[in-house]
């Protein structure tokens, strides 16, 4: 599929089939992720996927009941190893690397036929205690990944004209 077709196709996905996803496409998936760039190459990241029923209810049940997330096939937490490296610029490294590798992962499922919803919303302590995080790491987003049993509009997007300038602000 041609790139920019993944793209306007990838949508957030809150309702999978219950088909597993097969682990040659999954792989697939976490190489899209190994493959993503990290400030200085560090890739101070890790990737924990999560297919036990009882651990994603209760990543759910952390996420503020997003029910949705425990009938997914699989969840990923993207975990930053290094939540204290700031870039030079002043923006916290593992903040970018970390939308960066899961964007990747989005797409590369997106590109498979797979759906995911990209989840900010929950409580990081609890999700570390669920998975065993220790708490020097930060969980930057879960994604639930799965065979999406809906298939939603195309959100409204503004045009180019509106969020692009030349030169200047």
């Amino acid at each position: 599929m041609e790139f920019m077709e993944v793209v306007r196709r990838r949508r957030s996905i809150r309702a999978y089939k219950s088909r597993e996803v097969e682990e040659r496409i999954l792989k697939e998936i976490l190489e899209a992720a190994r493959w993503a760039p990290s400030a200085k190459n560090l890739q101070m990241w890790k990737f924990v996927v999560v297919r036990d029923p009882d651990k994603k209810k209760a990543l759910a049940k952390a996420s503020f009941d997003q029910n949705f997330i425990a009938e997914a096939p699989l969840v990923i937490a993207a975990v930053a190893l290094d939540p204290g490296h700031v870039m030079s610029c002043g923006v916290p490294a593992y903040a970018v690397d970390l939308a960066i590798a899961v964007e990747h992962m989005v797409l590369a499922a997106c590109d498979k036929g797979l759906g995911s919803c990209w989840i900010g919303a929950f409580e990081q302590e609890k999700v570390r205690e669920i998975l065993g995080i220790p708490s020097c790491c930060k969980v930057v987003a879960l994604l639930p990944i799965g065979y999406p049993a809906e298939s939603p509009e195309p959100p409204p997007r503004k045009p180019l004209s509106e969020i692009v300038s030349y030169d200047a602000f």
